[in-house]
C-alpha cells in the first residue's frame, strides 16, 4: 500500500527536497505540494492525501489553523498531519498536538526520520 503524502510549506526549495527523498520510498509518493496553509487545506480532500506534512509558519493561514481546520473535517477524518519545522519548542509541541497533529518533528532530524515518522504517523 502506497501512503499519499501531501507537502504543505511556503518554501518550493524545501518541498522540493522533500520531494525527491519521500518519492524515492517504495511505499510513499507525494500526491501534491502546498505553499499556504489555505491551500493544504483545500488540497488535503482534493489529493486523497493520507498524511499532511506541515510547516508551522506559513502565509495566509498557519500550519496550526489549518491543522485544525483538517481534524475538525468529517470528510478528511483518516487524514493524518505530521507537523515539521524550525521550530522545535515546546509551546509549539503542545499547541499542534491540541490542534489534532499526529506527530511532531523538527526540520533538523534526517531524512529517514521523516520517512519513519510519516508511516508511523499514518498507522495512528
Amino acid at each position: 500500500m502506497t501512503i499519499r503524502v501531501l507537502l504543505a510549506d511556503d518554501q518550493p526549495l524545501v518541498r522540493g527536497g522533500f520531494a525527491v527523498f519521500i518519492n524515492a520510498a517504495p511505499d510513499l509518493q507525494v500526491v501534491g505540494e502546498a505553499a499556504t496553509g489555505r491551500e493544504a487545506v483545500e488540497m488535503a480532500s482534493t489529493t486523497c492525501a493520507d498524511v499532511v506534512v506541515m510547516d508551522i509558519r506559513m502565509p495566509d493561514l498557519d500550519g496550526l489553523a489549518a491543522t485544525r481546520l483538517i481534524s475538525a473535517d468529517e470528510d478528511l477524518a483518516g487524514v493524518r498531519v505530521l507537523i515539521l519545522t524550525t521550530f522545535e519548542v515546546d509551546e509549539y509541541v503542545f499547541q499542534a498536538l491540541r490542534a489534532g497533529a499526529s506527530g511532531f518533528l523538527g526540520k533538523s532530524a534526517e531524512p529517514d526520520e521523516l520517512l519513519d515518522a510519516i508511516r508511523t504517523v499514518h498507522r495512528g
